[in-house]
């Protein structure tokens, strides 16, 4: 075997173990990363890639499936988990919806990050890592989901990106810095109360 063999050889497998690395990295955070807060910013991006909206806010998770997302600019938004219930506060509108966590979330990515059944709801694989971040894909089980699939992004240890592709071809891109893994969290935090006047929706 020559050098330059030898060389794409090295590489090769090199890029293999990094691949591995990826998915035994989300295993590994999922079942050590208890709790988590961090910055993102998100951009969504039409399935003809024409059009792009962009959000930033705050993330904050605590297994078993308690999280909340708190979207800043350009609007105010929250959605929070406290484990039984789902909801969706649009400061806007004044307005509530609410769901069981069941029915909201079930094999979604805001289910994998803060507390899904990797093995049993997801097919994961190892996918090329990118400008140093390394990926993982996984695809629901389940057909009648509201996503085709979902990439999560590490660099290192620490999780970075999170890609969503729904169902319509409509792309997601969270990603996440100053993340603070295994932060302390108050029970509170992933409680929420119906403001005053607010219409409610239950579905």
């Amino acid at each position: 075997m020559n050098n330059k063999l030898f060389a794409a050889a090295v590489l090769a497998f090199a890029a293999a173990a990094a691949h591995a690395d990826a998915v035994d990295t989300l295993k590994d955070f999922v079942a050590t990363v208890k709790t988590g807060h961090a910055s993102f910013t998100q951009v969504v991006t039409s399935p003809d890639g024409k059009k792009k909206k962009s959000s930033s806010g705050t993330f904050d998770f605590a297994r078993p499936n308690q999280f909340r997302f708190e979207y800043a600019k350009p609007f105010e938004q929250l959605i929070v988990s406290d484990g039984q219930k789902v909801w969706i506060y649009d400061a806007d509108l004044n307005q509530v919806s609410s769901r069981k966590f069941s029915q909201a979330l079930g094999a979604t990515p805001a289910a994998l990050l803060a507390g899904g059944s990797l093995e049993k709801d997801f097919t994961l694989s190892a996918l090329p890592s990118q400008q140093g971040v390394d990926w993982a894909q996984a695809l629901p089980k389940a057909k009648e989901g509201t996503f085709q699939s979902v990439r999560i992004g590490f660099k290192g240890k620490d999780l970075s990106a999170l890609e969503i592709v729904d169902n319509f071809g409509q792309k997601s891109l969270l990603t996440f810095t100053q993340l603070a893994a295994n932060a302390t969290m108050p029970p509170e935090h992933f409680k929420f109360t119906v403001p005053k006047g607010a219409d409610l929706i239950e579905q």
